[in-house]
């Protein structure tokens, strides 16, 4: 019988991903997605609680992955001697996009569901959460300078928090306009060397309020 089969839970899974893509979790129809998937909604209960939880059975081992490997490069770095971390500053945030941006084109339909389509799941603040850590390491990095010597100015969390989200939701638009790989990372490498200048230029001479 069709609700044994051990293709139904791939069957639910590929109907809620076209549903969950076109609708987003909020609107996305339980009973549409179980009529698309050709089952019944006892074979649906069988695999899954809840529609949250159909939802996470699709995006959870991206998000893993993501995170887990954007986490890999953060703590890589902070643990560097600190006398070697200036040396290698940039190097593996850039390993990290270009990682990032070859496992998008990979993965890009679940990807996109992630990122643009969690309202109302867990998922929501996904990119939240990745700009947050990247503050937080961030002003580490900055007290790093100041003890090995630099002049480091004063930034704010707040401008920080800024100027990361800009750059994460800015690195994830390749998701939400469909590009392929080869523009995906020429846009990414040109991105980022935007950001960096900035970055560069706040770090070293700050910023007085002046136009």
């Amino acid at each position: 019988m069709e609700e044994t089969s051990p293709l139904t839970k791939q069957k639910i899974q590929a109907a809620a991903l076209a549903e969950f893509l076109d609708k987003g979790f909020l609107g996305a129809s339980l009973r549409q997605i179980v009529k698309n998937a050709g089952v019944t909604t006892g074979a649906f209960y069988g695999y899954f609680s809840s529609k949250e939880a159909l939802f996470a059975s699709i995006v959870e081992p991206h998000a893993a992955a993501l995170m887990g490997r954007f986490m890999e490069a953060q703590t890589s770095f902070a643990e560097l001697p600190e006398t070697e971390q200036p040396g290698h500053m940039g190097q593996e945030s850039a390993d990290y996009v270009h990682w990032m941006v070859d496992y998008i084109c990979q993965h890009h339909e679940p990807v996109k569901l992630l990122l643009t389509k969690a309202e109302g799941t867990s998922y929501e603040h996904f990119v939240h959460n990745m700009v947050e850590v990247e503050v937080e390491y961030t002003l580490r990095y900055m007290e790093v300078l100041r003890r090995l010597g630099q002049n480091v100015p004063e930034l704010s969390r707040s401008l920080c928090h800024i100027i990361a989200s800009g750059m994460f939701n800015g690195l994830f638009e390749i998701v939400a306009h469909d590009m392929p790989r080869e523009q995906a990372m020429r846009d990414v490498d040109q991105f980022r060397a935007f950001y960096t200048s900035g970055w560069l230029a706040l770090m070293q001479n700050g910023w007085d309020g002046q136009t």
